[in-house]
């Protein structure tokens, strides 16, 4: 292995089609994402069969583009790493099929990422002086969890969401009230203009005993105050996405306190995946950090949203540990990080 590897990753795990060469000393070296939001908002949700059929559509060009804009070609890449899982499981295979043929005719290792550890190193790529072991909020369209991070491949699950993640949640609050498609950012943008107090709203399970998320009565929450006004206007639509805002904070905050006196040997509070990149969730965790003494660590916003980059950096630490995969390895459409860690009640899949 050279002392500084080129990996090319790839990653087709939702609805975003991308490609990135990063080295081993965390240089991004070039990188591509191509966006299907234009397709899926019509639906008001991602279309699994749509959005595998862009996949296939783009992803070889996408490689091409990539290698000719670093100069270089795939014979000079040291590895090919590629997302196996979780997500779904059409866009899944065709990454991970097309990186394995990448593999087989360069003769190059294959290694086959979990999407969820790309986030969880993620941080480490643009910060190299984050060590393990760190608290991780990881948080996204299809989980919430809290992890003790202490090494690559090896994580311990301390909490999970027991119905929806909060990023599914902000999904289905901006379908609610009629924000559009992505809904997390068309949260964002509409409660930066509204009131969090006007609207009395539940923080499931903040200040219990239990380590876990709910989110499923805060959406319902919402639903409710939404039908019961007369005639609903932009202030209304405002003034309920900042109280559902501060509320899902305030049970991030709440339950990632609960885990940080846990988990003393923390090195830092670290947060990642596409809800990471709120700006009002990052301050207030910053603040959390702060009170505990710890470091705050939040990749850029474009680092939190799914991407490629943050899967051939998986993939240059697995590699440093020789941590490659054979040609028959499987895409998945679950995958945990922590495979041992007990089924939370409720949770089902997102345990």
């Amino acid at each position: 292995m050279t002392a500084n590897p080129l990996i090319l990753g790839i990653e087709s795990s939702c609805d975003e089609t991308a490609v990135a060469l990063v080295r081993g000393d965390r240089t991004i070296v070039a990188q591509a994402v191509a966006s299907q939001d234009a397709a899926h908002r019509p639906f008001g949700g991602v279309v699994p069969e749509l959005a595998a059929r862009a996949h296939v559509e783009r992803l070889t060009p996408m490689i091409a583009e990539v290698l000719a804009a670093a100069g270089v070609r795939l014979a000079d890449v040291d590895a090919i790493a590629a997302t196996a899982g979780p997500g779904l499981i059409g866009g899944v295979m065709v990454g991970l099929v097309t990186a394995k043929a990448l593999s087989f005719a360069a003769r190059r290792p294959l290694i086959a990422v979990n999407h969820l550890e790309g986030h969880a190193l993620s941080p480490r790529l643009v910060d190299a002086g984050l060590d393990f072991p760190y608290l991780l909020l990881l948080v996204s369209g299809g989980h919430c969890q809290l992890l003790a991070v202490h090494g690559v491949g090896r994580y311990r699950r301390l909490a999970t969401t027991i119905d929806d993640a909060a990023g599914e949640a902000f999904d289905k609050v901006a379908k609610i009230l009629g924000l559009g498609f992505p809904g997390g950012p068309a949260v964002e943008r509409a409660a930066r203009d509204g009131d969090p107090g006007r609207f009395k709203l539940p923080r499931p399970l903040a200040g219990t005993n239990e380590p876990h998320f709910s989110f499923a009565g805060l959406k319902s929450a919402v639903l409710r105050a939404w039908t019961v006004l007369p005639d609903p206007a932009d202030t209304d639509r405002a003034d309920l996405a900042a109280g559902f805002q501060a509320a899902v904070i305030d049970c991030l905050v709440d339950r990632t306190g609960r885990a940080l006196r846990a988990m003393p040997a923390a090195t830092a509070l670290v947060v990642a995946g596409g809800v990471a990149s709120n700006t009002a969730v990052r301050e207030h965790l910053a603040a959390l950090a702060a009170t505990h003494g710890l470091p705050f660590v939040a990749p850029p916003p474009w680092l939190c949203t799914d991407n490629a980059a943050m899967i051939a950096w998986a993939g240059a630490e697995r590699l440093a540990l020789g941590l490659v995969d054979g040609l028959n390895a499987a895409a998945r459409p679950r995958w945990p990080l922590d495979a041992d860690a007990e089924t939370a009640r409720g949770a089902g899949i997102k345990a």
